[in-house]
């Protein structure tokens, strides 16, 4: 049998809880810009460190104040948007949790998320999003407390709330310890009913921190990103939170129609994506140069990309392929960059295998794409590859305080700070 294990950089804390994420970095940045909201304008505004923490708190007290009790569940329907991470911690700093439920989810996936468990509070976006919930409402007479965002709800729990004491917040944020139930998120189900996945607030936690400690280069108070992917799933949750660890700048764009306008506008460093938008860039850019009658430029500009790109890794780029690319990144590449926003240097993607040739193709473009593998049930990343040991086509080694092995039998075992509690009310799975 193989293993490989890497320690952990960072030393564990049995008493930290995901809150602590957030106040270890107003400790170090308060000022620094965490995230960034859309203006009406079309720009964007910064929120500090500061200012978001305030704003959690307050939150926060509105939830004590509605009846939120320490440990009680809050279903949550919503796009990726800043008020839902704004909920995320609110929640954690009333005691509670959130378990998320996907925007596209029909009624009865909404009824089987709050029933198995045992929500008894829920968040909607929208109008839309309640009228699903409402043909359900009958059959959880538990969930008592309902609102939605789009009607000013927030704002009407932070007027409710302003009468609770900072120090009822403070000991309700310190009640979590690191076995803790930070989250429930439910898998797709794909045999037989979704399970819920306990995610530990030291499943976060731990890997947060020691995954900061293992991408200075990509995650720093400098890098910026704009969020698009649902933060119902594991992956942009995870993201959300490491963002919060190293102070990177988060925006939300959930209209992925509107998102080469929002990268135009924030101009992010770096991505977090799946292999599908990768190749829905390239294939939007190789549709434009046919549709305007520059499709064969566009395919050779392609051939000299991933070219390059396995000369990089051969350690020598010739000559004339030098000269081919110098060329086509003034007629091709730019441009690109430019619709990424132009200062994009690093991706992360996950849920698929890349393409070799759309990893080649954007590495030359100057995005390297930093593939990954993991699940619901490991919070997200096992192993991921790291800007200075970086393989095409490879999803790295564990991260620091993870580890794997393969068994005779060909069965991939993981272990390690990612590692779920195990299944809500399933434990034989």
């Amino acid at each position: 049998m193989q293993e490989i294990s890497i320690p952990a950089k960072v030393v564990a804390d049995p008493k930290a809880n995901a809150t602590d994420l957030l106040e270890d970095r107003v400790a170090a940045t308060p000022d620094g810009a965490l995230f960034a909201i859309p203006t009406a304008d079309g720009a964007w505004r910064d929120v500090s460190a500061k200012e978001f923490h305030g704003q959690v708190k307050a939150l926060a007290k509105g939830l004590v104040a509605a009846g939120i009790e320490p440990g009680e569940k809050i279903a949550i329907m919503a796009r990726t948007s800043y008020e839902w991470t704004l909920i995320d911690f609110a929640a954690w700093y009333a005691g509670a949790l959130l378990v998320p439920v996907y925007d596209t989810s029909a009624p009865a996936q909404i009824l089987w998320n709050i029933t198995d468990s045992g929500a008894t509070a829920a968040i909607f976006e929208n109008v839309e999003y309640f009228s699903r919930f409402d043909e359900i409402r009958a059959d959880v007479p538990g969930v008592t407390k309902v609102w939605n965002i789009g009607s000013g709800d927030l704002g009407k729990l932070v007027e409710q709330g302003k009468g609770v004491p900072d120090e009822e917040v403070e000991r309700r944020r310190r009640l979590a310890g690191e076995d803790d139930i930070a989250t429930l998120i439910y898998t797709s189900g794909s045999t037989g009913s979704p399970k819920g996945c306990v995610l530990t607030h030291a499943n976060f936690v731990e890997l947060c921190r020691n995954t900061a400690a293992a991408f200075p280069e990509v995650l720093n108070q400098d890098s910026s990103t704009v969020m698009f992917i649902t933060l119902s799933h594991i992956f942009a949750r995870f993201i959300s939170l490491l963002a919060i660890t190293t102070g990177t700048k988060v925006g939300h764009q959930p209209d992925t129609s509107k998102l080469v306008e929002a990268l135009g506008s924030f101009k992010p460093t770096f991505l977090l994506a799946v292999p599908r938008v990768f190749e829905k860039v390239y294939n939007s850019a190789e549709q434009v140069a046919e549709s305007g009658g520059k499709g064969n430029i566009f395919r050779k500009a392609a051939a000299v990309a991933v070219a390059h790109s396995k000369a990089l890794d051969a350690g020598k780029v010739p000559l004339g392929l030098r000269l081919q690319f110098g060329l086509f990144d003034k007629l091709v590449y730019g441009k690109l960059r430019a619709r990424l926003g132009g200062r994009v240097e690093y991706a992360v993607s996950g849920s698929a295998p890349l393409g070799l040739h759309h990893a080649h193709f954007f590495r030359s473009l100057g995005v390297q794409i930093l593939e990954g593998w993991g699940l619901t049930e490991t919070t997200a990343p096992v192993s991921v590859n790291l800007p200075t040991k970086f393989k095409i086509g490879k999803v790295g080694v564990p991260l620091p305080g993870n580890g794997v092995k393969l068994a005779e039998d060909g069965e991939l075992l993981v272990k390690g700070v990612c590692v779920f509690q195990g299944y809500w009310h399933d434990e034989a799975a």
